[in-house]
């Protein structure tokens, strides 16, 4: 039911359009909106304590039904598409220029990736960490470099970091909109050249629409108010519906459920929103860009003991539960150290550097 005024004696879950015409959004932080990342994030955490040991060869049978939920939990990638489909575009407008969009874009995504990217490089050769392993020079500057600007799938090679693939299309989606938003006052050609590709990304990677959703609902700012216990099982329901029409039907079969779960967090008086603003999501929203990356890095050796004890006879059941064990709170203790450490300390250091370089520069131009 589409409706102005909300009537609490009316069905739990609906949709509303705000009062006036939708207006530019100036918040700069919505906590339903963290919390969510932290949803995705451990969403994604969640299927590699199964991926890892499946393929180790330590994960025991289990029933196929499970088998078949846990393969969804990948899908919390999308939910990143269409967070970054509603925040960039506010956070381009804030920052005015394009140039300084794309300065807090590398502040904020190449600290930890880079870091990381650096010591696998550096590590990777010696412990034959997957391609690493017997890799000749070439092969390894092509990588190197390959994957230190996102161009792996684009050049058909490997990703060294497992999740980093995301990343290449989240720079393609900054790129894109940044064209747009540049070229909207300026030319109405160009522009529709622009969102012509967008239409032709979603095409050929339909997963990409995810960002639409984003984009869609910071623009017209419907939301699905979805209050109390029901509003809360129709949000699950949305989340489960989204995850495996995406996984076992096609990227545009959730489009559909992603919208009434994402409008529905959007809305302050939903149960999901009000549930993610808590402490405990609030956290893993805070420290998901580390634990998204570096949860694969903390669960490696835990991976590689765990297949060494089944070579040794012991059993799946006792080696899988070990892993999940250990490996969840260390991804979560990786993760917040990462976070403290170098997304927030080495990202000031690096701004105040940036800063002070800058005004070293400005002084001695004024004394040329």
């Amino acid at each position: 039911m589409l409706s102005r005024e909300p009537d609490e004696r009316v069905d739990p879950v609906k949709a509303t359009f705000p009062e006036g015409a939708p207006r530019a959004r100036t918040q700069r932080f919505e906590p339903s909106i963290q919390g969510l990342r932290g949803l995705a994030a451990f969403s994604v955490l969640l299927v590699h304590l199964y991926d890892m040991p499946m393929l180790a060869g330590f994960l025991p049978a289990i029933p196929s039904w499970l088998d078949a939920t846990v393969g969804t939990f990948g899908r919390g990638v999308e939910v990143f598409f269409m967070i970054s489909g509603y925040l960039i575009p506010a956070s381009l407008v804030r920052h005015k220029l394009v140039s300084k969009f794309f300065y807090d874009r590398c502040l904020r995504i190449l600290p930890v990736f880079v870091t990381f990217h650096l010591i696998l490089f550096a590590v990777g050769p010696l412990v034959g960490y997957k391609f690493f392993k017997d890799i000749d020079a070439l092969n390894y500057l092509k990588i190197f470099f390959a994957n230190l600007f996102f161009l792996p799938d684009l050049l058909n090679l490997p990703f060294g970091q497992q999740n980093a693939w995301t990343l290449t299309y989240e720079w393609a989606f900054y790129i894109w909109f940044a064209l747009a938003y540049y070229f909207a006052p300026r030319s109405l050609a160009a522009t529709a050249l622009v969102v012509l590709a967008g239409c032709v990304a979603m095409f050929y990677f339909p997963i990409t629409a995810y960002f639409l959703i984003g984009l869609v609902l910071g623009a017209i700012e419907l939301r699905v108010r979805a209050p109390g216990s029901l509003g809360l099982a129709f949000s699950v329901a949305c989340l489960a519906l989204m995850y495996a029409l995406l996984e076992y039907v096609h990227p545009f079969a959730g489009l559909i459920p992603a919208f009434l779960l994402f409008s529905a967090v959007l809305n302050p008086d939903s149960a999901i929103a009000q549930l993610l603003s808590k402490a405990a999501p609030q956290f893993v929203g805070k420290i998901s860009y580390s634990l998204y990356l570096v949860h694969p890095f903390a669960l490696y050796p835990l991976q590689v003991i765990g297949s060494k004890l089944i070579a040794h006879g012991y059993s799946p059941w006792a080696v899988w539960p070990m892993f999940v064990a250990v490996g969840l709170p260390l991804s979560f203790v990786a993760s917040t150290i990462t976070y403290e450490l170098i997304e927030v300390r080495m990202r000031n250091a690096i701004v105040a550097f940036l800063r002070d370089s800058n005004q070293r520069s400005l002084a001695e131009a004024r004394n040329d």
